[in-house]
């Protein structure tokens, strides 16, 4: 906790507890994203669709969501990250709430559509906070506590939603889940309303342009690690109630109850990685090496773990699928504050709005390739080992494309 506190103290610049309500609005964020996940097993017998619908449903939050990123990464720096972040989120909140009424195939695809706009301010506002304010040392700190509300997110949706589900339907939950989303606006405009009233730092106005970061080829090999990783990431998340479900015969309440502890080893691993890479810097280990280290483990060992699933006994590719979640875990914090030094406060909105858009490219074409393949070939292996060649490709994004993860010198651009 020490750590935690060091990360998001007023020494930052912001206050301490701006980091924690940027977690929280991540937390909410993949809640919310993810409800349709959880309810697809019910929705699909309600209203009568495939798994190739449901997959185009779970896609079609990217369309919209991808070229967002670009454009909140934009609002974020050269504007104000506060109030983007807060019209994102009460936007998204609505989409889910109205996701209740829906009464068939489209009128869900435009809410997700809907939804996928609001929930892109997410992460390049927090960047660009994060990036301003907390010290590089404390980067995996500030980045795992973010990535323990996106791991958080899923888990209590997934738990909390599937045993909701159970007594009060799936439109009840999104009804619920909408509705109590809007009440984060309170705490986060009051928290915020002296830092929001000030103008954009210098640098922020002043940032290199879209096309002077596309000429980097760090932001390349960023953003095929970071697609790789959102393949797997997005395989889990988006797949994994259907495929406990069909594939492993698990009623609601199970799914939820495997589900959520999932992603509370997620949460663990995410704010470990974090902690443990502020140490190893802090005891002189050189930033590249430590963040690199991590890149390499964690996408091996995620791409085997997926790949065991394909073949093992159903017990066994549950725990294949927890350490999975686990290897998934300990990359988040650092996919973030490598982005966030390369960048650097002047920048980091706009860079992590271009990568994480790429990157969510995965959740574009992930979602629609595994209903396909579950569909054709009735099961899940196919699905598995696509996911582990995706997620194994990380290692040349990281490893290989980005020669040294340190500041770049936009005067040299």
């Amino acid at each position: 906790m020490a750590t935690l506190a060091a990360a998001t103290s007023a020494r930052t610049g912001i206050g301490p507890w701006v980091v924690p309500l940027l977690a929280l609005a991540v937390f909410i964020n993949y809640v919310d994203r993810g409800n349709l996940a959880t309810a697809a097993p019910l929705i699909k017998g309600e209203l009568a669709l495939s798994s190739t619908q449901i997959g185009l449903l779970i896609s079609a939050f990217f369309w919209t969501y991808t070229p967002g990123l670009v454009l909140s990464g934009w609002l974020a720096d050269r504007f104000n990250a506060y109030h983007t972040l807060a019209a994102g989120l009460a936007l998204w909140s609505v989409a889910t709430l109205l996701s209740g009424f829906a009464g068939g195939f489209m009128a869900l695809l435009v809410l997700r559509l809907v939804l996928g706009i609001g929930e892109s301010a997410a992460f390049p506002c927090s960047s660009s906070l994060i990036a301003r304010h907390v010290p590089s040392h404390r980067l995996g700190a500030a980045n795992g506590l973010i990535i323990v509300g996106l791991s958080l997110g899923p888990a209590v949706g997934i738990f909390f939603g599937g045993l909701l589900m159970a007594e009060l339907g799936w439109r009840g939950v999104f009804l619920l889940f909408g509705a109590v989303s809007l009440l984060w606006l309170v705490p986060w405009l009051a928290v915020t309303r002296r830092l929001s009233a000030a103008p954009a730092p210098a640098e922020g106005r002043g940032g290199p342009s879209f096309g002077a970061i596309l000429r980097r080829p760090e932001i390349w090999g960023a953003s095929l690690g970071h697609f790789s990783v959102n393949f797997g990431f997005y395989f889990i998340v988006s797949w994994m109630p259907l495929y406990l479900v069909q594939a492993q015969g698990y009623s609601l309440p199970q799914m939820a109850t495997v589900g959520g502890l999932l992603y509370l080893l997620y949460a663990a691993s995410s704010f470990l990685g974090g902690w443990a890479s502020d140490r190893w810097i802090q005891a002189g280990g050189a930033p590249n090496r430590v963040r690199k280290t991590f890149f390499v483990a964690t996408h091996a060992l995620g791409a085997a773990s997926l790949l065991a699933c394909a073949v093992a006994p159903p017990a066994v590719a549950i725990a294949c699928l927890f350490v999975t979640a686990m290897a998934f875990g300990a990359v988040g914090p650092h996919i973030f504050a490598s982005s966030q030094t390369l960048a650097g406060p002047q920048a980091a909105g706009k860079w992590v709005g271009v990568q994480n858009g790429f990157a969510n490219f995965a959740g574009i074409l992930g979602p629609i390739a595994t209903g396909v393949i579950v569909d054709r070939t009735g099961g899940f292996e196919g699905a598995f080992v696509l996911a582990a060649a995706m997620t194994l490709l990380g290692v040349v994004g990281w490893g290989l494309m980005i020669r040294k993860i340190e500041p770049v010198d936009w005067a040299e651009t």
